[in-house]
């Protein structure tokens, strides 16, 4: 059996994939070009770094609420998001979400019915991230870099409510997970939303990276708490601010 090598292949997710455009995404700059262009970036970044401090620094204390941008409106997890949203609102709490759809389009809209602050922290992507309607006009935000965003996020966030996501939200969990372990930030309230979405990931932490091969502390476990109930959410959340006082975490 033969193949030509001069035959361009396709997919289905990314077209033309021959040799002509592979050399063409890998074109080389040289190290003059590289140290311009990275020059010129450093602006870009500390604009949008300015442009979410000076935003966000207005607002006041916000619990941010992540979650998948692919959460139909009739599924449980988005009324659970939309109600929690509208409970913490109520309690003064402004919401930041990523502002996209499902999860965190269900948690503007509950902060716009409790008549709250409904921040969003949208990104530029190729798919799924249209700002969703119910954020404040004054408080959106989107940027071009994911880690800006993030440090945007965690600065200004009372705390994490983490509903079922894929690799975004599971980034932002292990992200605020992380800092908190290494006593960059203060231990603030972290509640994952979803028993029966979060227990798998759970018992591997448990089982696997305590229990087998000691990755973690026996007391990293008790940085976030679980619960299906709003009202248990805000308790928690209600309780930890009795003690302690809201403001950027750095």
């Amino acid at each position: 059996m033969s193949s030509d090598n001069n035959v361009p292949q396709k997919d289905n997710v990314h077209g033309d994939i021959s040799q002509e455009n592979i050399s063409r995404a890998l074109n080389q700059m040289d190290w003059t070009d590289i140290k311009s262009h990275d020059s010129w970036e450093l602006f870009k970044i500390m604009s949008e770094f300015v442009q979410g401090f000076e935003k966000m620094a207005r607002i006041g204390p916000c619990v941010s609420i992540f979650g998948s941008a692919r959460t139909e409106t009739s599924t449980p997890y988005y009324v659970l998001a939309e109600e929690i949203s509208y409970q913490l609102a109520r309690e003064g709490f402004g919401i930041i979400t990523g502002g996209g759809l499902g999860i965190m389009e269900a948690a503007n809209k509950g902060a716009r019915r409790a008549q709250g602050r409904s921040a969003g922290l949208n990104i530029y992507l190729p798919f799924e991230q249209a700002p969703n309607p119910y954020i404040d006009r004054d408080k959106l935000i989107t940027f071009d870099y994911f880690f800006v965003r993030k440090v945007v996020f965690i600065k200004y966030s009372q705390g994490f409510i983490v509903l079922p996501g894929g690799f975004g939200t599971l980034d932002e969990l292990f992200e605020a997970l992380t800092l908190i372990q290494t006593h960059k930030i203060g231990k603030f309230p972290i509640v994952l939303v979803g028993r029966n979405y979060w227990q798998g990931l759970i018992d591997w932490l448990k089982n696997v990276v305590l229990g087998q091969q000691k990755n973690i502390d026996p007391e990293d476990l008790n940085l976030f708490a679980v619960s299906d109930d709003p009202k248990e959410v805000v308790r928690i959340y209600k309780e930890f601010y009795s003690k302690y006082m809201l403001k950027p975490n750095f």
